[in-house]
C-alpha cells in the first residue's frame, strides 16, 4: 500500500486546487494555501489538498504517504512550499526571508512521499 494518511476533519478557508500544500489556520481551524514568504504559520504546510474546494467546502488533505502529484518531479529530490500560495518548488527557488518548509520528496517522476517538515528557519 501507499500508506496514505488523509485528514478530512476541516474545510477550506479559500479556493484550493488539488496538489496544493495547505496549512491549518489557528484562528478559524480551516485549510489555507501555504506559502513561504508570509508568516511562519502560513509556511507551516501540513499536507497536500487531494481535490479542489471552494471556501467553506470540505477538503481532504493528505498528510503522509505516497501521492501521485500531477506534475513532473525527480526521484530523490526534496520539494518545498514556494513563494506562490499553494505552490511547490525545489530548494533552489527559495530566497531571502523565505521560511523553509519541506513538503515531501520524489520517488519517481510522478510520485511524491508527503512528509511535511516546517523548519521555522528563515533564509538570510
Amino acid at each position: 500500500g501507499t500508506g496514505a494518511v488523509v485528514n478530512k476533519e476541516r474545510v477550506a478557508g479559500e479556493s484550493v486546487t488539488a496538489g496544493q500544500p495547505v496549512y491549518r489556520k489557528a484562528s478559524d481551524d480551516k485549510w489555507w494555501k501555504a506559502q513561504t514568504d508570509g508568516t511562519s504559520a502560513e509556511a507551516d504546510a501540513q499536507g497536500i489538498a487531494l481535490h479542489a474546494a471552494a471556501a467553506e467546502q470540505p477538503l481532504a488533505v493528505q498528510t503522509g504517504g505516497q501521492i501521485t502529484i500531477g506534475a513532473t518531479i525527480a526521484a530523490g529530490v526534496f520539494y518545498y512550499v514556494s513563494n506562490t500560495a499553494g505552490g511547490i518548488c525545489p530548494v533552489a527557488d527559495l530566497g531571502t526571508a523565505d521560511y523553509v518548509t519541506a513538503i515531501g520528496y520524489g520517488i519517481s517522476t510522478s510520485i511524491m512521499v508527503v512528509a511535511p517538515v516546517a523548519t521555522g528557519v528563515v533564509l538570510a
